[in-house]
């Protein structure tokens, strides 16, 4: 389905929308390129792009199954999210790209607050962060919502719920060509304004419960319609 909406913000991000280091040329061509390998590697169907906000801050919460659903949802989405991603992967090469690309490493072994800062910072510009809070691969879940729901309301931003299935391979099978890959965009909400750790609280409950209702969803949708097997699309940002 493909995203409507202005080119504004999408197209052209201000200087406070990206962490310091990254390169707005370098991450435009990062998503188109990216776009061109998944239609190659994947079979990508995009529902519901077209909730994603146009313009102003936007937490943006998936799931992880797989190291490819950080690349599917940074090059199909139609607004390059700035991602929350382990500290561990920022060395060598694939590091010096990562921060090009825009990207903010996190610790997982405790509460990262330079990158939760930098995080706010990017939101109160009208910017997008994801965070994958059951994606941490070893870290704590627990954590991870709490993030996203504590960035959400310091930074007076909608979390947008994300559904991907079919990065992962089944178990036991070694190759598989091409394969199926759904994602679900859900409607923007906003989190509970209560304030305190019981206010916390009940923001990270709202977290992991619209995450758990948007996979029901996709999970219960039919992948057999008459819609276009690569539906890769979206504007640059």
């Amino acid at each position: 389905m493909r995203a409507g909406g202005s080119h504004s913000q999408r197209d052209h991000p201000t200087t406070g929308m990206l962490p310091e280091g990254s390169s707005p040329g370098l991450r435009r061509f990062g998503r188109c390129l990216g776009r061109v390998v998944l239609r190659m590697s994947y079979r990508i169907r995009v529902r519901h792009g077209e909730r994603v906000p146009t313009t102003g801050p936007v937490v943006l919460v998936a799931n992880h199954s797989s190291l490819a659903d950080g690349p599917v949802l940074f090059g199909t989405l139609p607004r390059g999210a700035v991602f929350l991603i382990k500290r561990e992967l920022f060395r060598g090469p694939l590091g010096w790209t990562l921060c090009k690309l825009g990207h903010l490493p996190v610790r997982r072994d405790a509460p990262d607050r330079a990158a939760l800062s930098a995080a706010v910072r990017i939101l109160r510009s009208g910017g997008v962060i994801g965070v994958f809070p059951e994606g941490t691969r070893g870290g704590s879940v627990a954590e991870a919502r709490h993030g996203a729901a504590w960035l959400a309301r310091s930074a007076g931003a909608p979390l947008l719920p994300v559904a991907c299935r079919g990065t992962a391979r089944e178990s036991g099978r070694r190759f598989r060509f091409r394969p199926r890959v759904d994602v679900l965009v859900g409607r923007p909400v906003r989190l509970p304004e209560q304030q305190g750790r019981a206010g916390l609280a009940a923001a990270t409950e709202r977290v992991r419960t619209e995450l758990v209702e948007l996979l029901a969803e996709l999970d219960g949708r039919t992948t057999d319609s008459d819609e276009p097997d690569d539906d890769v699309r979206g504007n640059e940002a």
